[in-house]
């Protein structure tokens, strides 16, 4: 991976904000507290990383940012007004504005619709219906080629055909002509090996620099977390136990939770310690 050059967001304007979000699932003694009672400030153009193990909270508050899940409690705010997803029109204009890459890209597509059509969607979308068909095939073969992929050679295939790594990229490939303005990657590199993870991150990083988009990447890595952040919250239990600029983070935690997250980390040039491992039955 290209080194990231981390920049400061704290006078940046702010896109995506939450004061006291919470999900509560249930009631009485059923009652469970997935997200509980957080505040975010997610700024434009800004890389942020969202940090917690499985059940921590963190893919739910994902499906409330996209709108997926109403909040229990609180309130979230788009572009510095409060967000009004009461309608399906509503909804709808504020997916123009955020579009999310999940980690399973076997499950993001129609499988009965070809790739062509995949793409002419995204154009249509961004009002370029009318659009001559000419330059439809210019706009997507110029998103296929940003993520080193040749329109012509998937032309008429269907998604199902491609690799889980060409699949993943042909999902940026549709973030690329839809240009959202806030990104969330929902652990998008969990399913494809270590070389692909490390092109697919330089893809997003090369697509918020070219678009100017705000990325919220969720996942459970707190190295990659390091590396491609400009922001870092940790998440546990449904609280942002710790968050700040991913230097201070990491460099520097205070939170237990975010030590340990660094602590299970494996370093190559250190003596790995076992000692928590049941061997015998591992």
């Amino acid at each position: 991976m290209s080194e990231v050059v981390r920049k400061d967001f704290t006078n940046a304007p702010l896109c995506l904000s939450g004061r006291g979000v919470a999900k509560i699932f249930g009631m009485g003694n059923n009652k469970t507290t997935a997200v509980d009672y957080v505040d975010f400030d997610f700024h434009e153009g800004e890389f942020v990383s969202i940090v917690g193990e499985s059940g921590s909270g963190k893919t739910t508050l994902s499906k409330m940012l996209l709108g997926l899940l109403n909040p229990s409690d609180g309130e979230i705010l788009f572009q510095g007004k409060p967000r009004d997803i009461s309608t399906g029109r509503k909804r709808k204009e504020y997916w123009k504005g955020i579009q999310a890459i999940f980690q399973d890209p076997f499950s993001s597509f129609n499988t009965f619709q070809k790739i062509d059509t995949v793409l002419l969607d995204c154009i249509n979308m961004r009002g370029g219906r009318n659009l001559p068909k000419e330059k439809k095939i210019e706009m997507m073969t110029e998103a296929c080629s940003f993520v080193n992929l040749k329109f012509a050679e998937l032309t008429n295939k269907y998604p199902f055909e491609l690799s889980g790594g060409q699949m993943q990229r042909l999902m940026i490939a549709r973030i690329f002509l839809l240009r959202p303005k806030i990104l969330l990657a929902d652990e998008p590199t969990s399913m494809v090996d270590a070389c692909s993870r490390a092109t697919i991150l330089d893809m997003l990083l090369n697509l918020r620099d070219e678009t100017g988009m705000t990325v919220i990447f969720i996942t459970h890595d707190i190295g990659l977390a390091y590396y491609i952040s400009d922001t870092v919250y940790i998440m546990e239990h449904g609280k942002f136990v710790e968050f700040g600029k991913a230097d201070e983070v990491i460099i520097n935690p205070k939170a237990e939770y975010t030590k340990r997250l660094i602590s299970d980390v494996p370093k190559i040039h250190e003596e790995w310690d076992l000692s928590t491992v049941d061997l015998l039955n591992a």
